[in-house]
């Protein structure tokens, strides 16, 4: 970490990354993600949000639905933006205007990674194009993420793009689903918006390495179709080699079996059994014999045998005693829980994968904890999400040294804006939240 990298006032310092300085302008969830992750694990992460300083505001995910109501009716916030943007601090600047885009440059310059989410080209009509950005700091990590990346075919790289249409173009959704002809089946949530997200904190922490290394900053190009592509295991590789085209197989598994989901008395489990010990382990569990089956392509062949005696062998046995037989004989069978089973779970809880917190619009709110674990020096929430403009005193004068008058004369001209709760704040932070112990 640099020497100019160190913890400050404003966070307090946790996490494996204490002192790195992220700035995001990002938005709609892949971006954004991408610097809360960063931030779970101790890095400033400034938020920069531009006009209209009030709704609608230009990060939609600040009213997605479903809302938490604030301290006032008007000052619903969605629970998207309050899981989601946690840890950060936010910044109302309109970059548009020539002093806007002098104050971002100042933030630049304190930063090590700047993380954006525009369409191509955005960045670079504003005056902030990489060149013009490195001229003012020259170590800076710069990741751009976009639905189809700022390089190949012009059209594709100008459409617009979520969570749904780089499911659909990466080829992922072509794979979830059952069978021809029923069509395919979208993941139950944003998971192409988060896990871009993830690469995109990866790929900021591997540029940020790269700088230390050299001194010298350099720009990731982040496509939510290319993360997701990759990810595919060998779609591409059985296509390219033999001609296959991967299709649908409901919940099963097109080279795996047994490899399913089963209905038990109470619900529905998984049985995975795709090696040939845990099939041997499976197979004397149930009471199936056939020797032919000890074949893995005579058993992916012939799956309505070895389907039909697991369905038998679960339907009449409860979740929990199926689990607890999949235990004693090292099987891998795993209730199929919903969030309501998640929270009677005491393993999550154990886990700390249950946080408390003190959101400044919603008020105490609970929901999803930190993951992965540190050892030594683990994430946490220090704060809930902000409301737009909370920071841009202490990050304008505590971190870019304006003065009080420099500040007050960029929010006359409009230029810094602000969007307080009309109730006012819900509760009074408090500085670290550790997981809950009860549910």
């Amino acid at each position: 970490m640099s020497p100019e990298s160190s913890p400050d006032a404003v966070v307090p310092p946790y996490g494996p990354l204490s002192g790195l300085r992220v700035l995001e302008s990002a938005r709609f969830v892949a971006g954004p993600w991408a610097a809360t992750y960063l931030g779970e694990f101790g890095a400033r992460v400034v938020h920069v949000e531009g006009p209209p300083f009030e709704p609608p505001y230009a990060d939609a995910t600040r009213t997605l639905r479903p809302l938490l109501p604030g301290p006032s009716p008007e000052d619903a916030v969605s629970e998207s933006w309050v899981q989601y943007s946690r840890n950060k601090l936010s910044v109302g600047l309109d970059v548009r205007r020539p002093e806007g885009r002098a104050v971002f440059l100042d933030l630049l310059r304190q930063s090590d990674i700047w993380i954006e989410s525009s369409r191509p080209g955005t960045y670079d009509r504003l005056g902030l194009s990489d060149p013009e950005v490195w001229a003012a700091n020259p170590r800076l990590t710069i990741v751009h993420v976009s639905g189809y990346g700022r390089t190949g075919d012009p059209q594709r790289v100008a459409a617009p793009s979520y969570d749904l249409t780089a499911q659909a173009y990466s080829g992922y959704l072509a794979l979830q689903g059952n069978p021809d002809p029923e069509p395919p089946m979208r993941a139950g949530t944003a998971i192409n918006d988060t896990v871009t997200g993830l690469a995109s904190a990866t790929a900021g922490l591997m540029g940020y390495i790269h700088a230390q290394r050299t001194g010298r900053g350099q720009s990731v190009d982040v496509a939510q179709y290319e993360v997701f592509f990759v990810l595919l295991e060998n779609v591409a590789l059985d296509y390219f080699m033999r001609g296959v085209v991967r299709g649908r197989y409901g919940s099963g598994h097109a080279r795996l079996h047994p490899y399913d989901v089963h209905r038990a008395s109470d619900g529905f489990v998984v049985v995975a059994a795709p090696t040939p010990d845990s099939w041997a382990r499976l197979k004397a569990l149930i009471g199936f014999d056939d020797p032919a089956f000890d074949d893995r392509d005579y058993r992916l062949a012939h799956r309505e045998p070895v389907d039909r005696a697991i369905a038998e062998f679960c339907g009449s046995r409860s979740r929990e005693e199926l689990e607890r037989l999949g235990r004693e004989h090292d099987v891998a069978i795993n209730r199929v829980q919903d969030i309501a089973d998640i929270a009677r779970d005491p393993h999550y809880r154990d886990r700390g994968m249950f946080v408390e917190w003190d959101d400044p619009v919603a008020g105490r709110v609970k929901g999803a904890g930190v993951a992965p674990k540190f050892s030594q020096t683990p994430g946490g929430v220090w704060r809930g999400a902000p409301w737009l403009g909370q920071d841009n005193d202490s990050v304008l004068t505590g971190i870019l040294g304006y003065s009080s008058g420099e500040v007050g004369r960029l929010r006359s001209l409009g230029v810094v804006g602000e969007h307080p709760p009309a109730g006012g704040p819900a509760s009074s932070a408090r500085p670290f939240y550790a997981s809950t112990e009860e549910v």
